[in-house]
C-alpha cells in the first residue's frame, strides 16, 4: 500500500474505534440519523478487518506499538463473539449483547492511547459524488 492508501487506512480505523466506542444512545443516534439498517455481523467483519490490516500499517510505522496492542485486543474480542450474536441488526445488539460493552471499553482505551482522549466528533456519512443517483 502506499502513503495515501496507509492514510486513508489510518484514518478510517480512528473513524470506526470512534463509532465503536460512542455511548450507546449515540451509536443508536448515529445509526437513526442515517436510517441505516445495519447487520452486526458486518460491523463485526469490519472492525476485524481493520483490526488484521493494523499489523500490516504497524510495521510500516502507520501505528505505535502500544496502539496495535490495542487493536488486536479489540479484533480478539470481536472474534470471540458467539454467531448467534452476530445475527440481527447491530442497534438491537448494542441494547442487548454485553460484548459490546466491552468492546466500547476497549475501543476507548484504543483511542486514549492513539488521540489522548476517547470523545472524538462521529463520523460524517460519506456522500455520494455529484451526479450520482
Amino acid at each position: 500500500m502506499n502513503a495515501l492508501g496507509d492514510a486513508h487506512q489510518h484514518t478510517w480505523t480512528l473513524r470506526f474505534m470512534t463509532l465503536l466506542a460512542a455511548d450507546t444512545q449515540n451509536q443508536l443516534a448515529w445509526l437513526g440519523e442515517r436510517e441505516l439498517e445495519t447487520e452486526t455481523e458486518s460491523v463485526v467483519e469490519e472492525a476485524e478487518l481493520l483490526c488484521r490490516i493494523s499489523e500490516e500499517l504497524a510495521e510500516r510505522g502507520v501505528f505505535e506499538p502500544e496502539e496495535l496492542c490495542g487493536l488486536q485486543t479489540i479484533g480478539r474480542r470481536l472474534g470471540e463473539i458467539d454467531a448467534a450474536c452476530r445475527t440481527g441488526l447491530w442497534t438491537n445488539a448494542l441494547a442487548t449483547d454485553p460484548a459490546w460493552d466491552e468492546i466500547r471499553s476497549l475501543a476507548r482505551q484504543f483511542l486514549l492511547t492513539a488521540l489522548g482522549d476517547w470523545r472524538q466528533p462521529l463520523p460524517h456519512p460519506v456522500r455520494p459524488p455529484k451526479g450520482d443517483h
